[in-house]
Parts: structure tokens; sequence; C-alpha cells
């Protein structure tokens, strides 16, 4: 098509560059396509939603409705779940606070990491998300900013143990309690409604 510079294979999306597109792959977007954008990743997340609505007594359900109401008991359940964990990011997202939850999963994956890789991946992390001119830079004082460098450099399975906390800590008292009064948690919750009518 003449005057747009997609690529020609960008209308054969697949379902996994789909998901790619839903989980955030794409740079930030205008709020309004927030809804769509979560539809699409659920779509991908959670590929029996669709149907577990309709059919609330199957077993095939992915997603269900005691799964996602135990998010609301602590931000730490939320996070437990893999679902939960997209389901939030795409929150953050809406409030170009996604830096957050991208750390908080970043250190839990260092955390796991082979001491033979943690040098790498430390340096990664303090790029991307520590030194003060990160792209996504995270809320941290200078101090913090400070020791966390300085730990990285002599990188221990623990040396974002404080910052990955002080975010924890940050998304726990500030985006989870808006996260639970917001649309996209409430009307998920509502499509999740077991059907008692016939």
């Amino acid at each position: 098509m003449p005057g747009f510079f997609f690529s020609h294979n960008m209308t054969e999306l697949n379902g996994k560059e789909d998901c790619k597109l839903a989980e955030g792959k794409i740079n930030k977007k205008k709020q309004k396509s927030f809804g769509a954008d979560l539809k699409n990743y659920l779509k991908c997340m959670v590929p029996h939603i669709e149907s577990g609505i309709k059919t609330s007594n199957t077993r095939s359900v992915v997603l269900s409705r005691e799964e996602v109401t135990q998010w609301s008991q602590s931000l730490e359940k939320l996070l437990a779940s893999q679902s939960g964990q997209g389901v939030f990011r795409e929150f953050l997202k809406s409030e170009f606070s996604e830096e957050n939850i991208e750390f908080w999963l970043a250190c839990e994956d260092y955390k796991k990491t082979n001491s033979d890789h943690l040098p790498g991946k430390a340096e990664r992390i303090y790029e991307e998300f520590v030194q003060s001119d990160a792209i996504k830079q995270i809320n941290i004082d200078y101090q913090m900013r400070e020791a966390t460098a300085k730990k990285a450099q002599d990188p221990t399975p623990t040396s974002f143990d404080e910052a990955q906390k002080t975010v924890y800590t940050l998304m726990e008292r500030d985006s989870y309690p808006r996260f639970l009064k917001s649309k996209t948690y409430l009307n998920l919750l509502n499509q999740l409604q077991p059907n008692t009518s016939k």
C-alpha cells in the first residue's frame, strides 16, 4: 500500500507474533488502545478464556474466577500467577510504569542464574534499570542506586535484593491498590463470573 511503511508480512502475523505485540514489544501506546491490547494479551496467555466464559463448568479453563479473585489477596499472589503478571504488566503500561514489574521479574530470573552467567546478567540489569540514564530507570534513591551499582560490579545472587524489595514495596503501596480498583481488573473478574442464569 503506498503511503504506509509496514513490511509486507505485517498482515501475516501469527499467534506468537500477536503475543509479542500484546506483551508490549511495541513502544508505549495511548491509553485508548489499552483495552484492545489487554484483550489480545489475554487471548495469547489464556487460550481458553472465551470458551471458559461461555462454559464455566469445563475443566480446560486456564484462567478461573478463583485465581483472579486470589490476585486481590496480595501482590505476592498476583505475581505468583503467570497470567496475573501479564495482566498487571498491561495495567502498569497504561500508567507508564511497567519498568517496575520488568525489573522485579528480571531480578527473579537473576536469582536463578548459574554463577557463571551472573556478571553478564548483572550488567544488563544495571544498564537497563538502575544506572542514572537507564532507559527503564526504576524509582530508587541515590544511595540505593550507588549501593546497587557496587554490588553489580561483584555480582552475587543477592546483588539486586534491596532494590527489588524497594520496587516491590512501591508497587504494593501504589500501583497494586489502583489495579484492584481498575476497570481492567474488575472487567476481567466480571467476565469470569459464574453463569447462574439458564
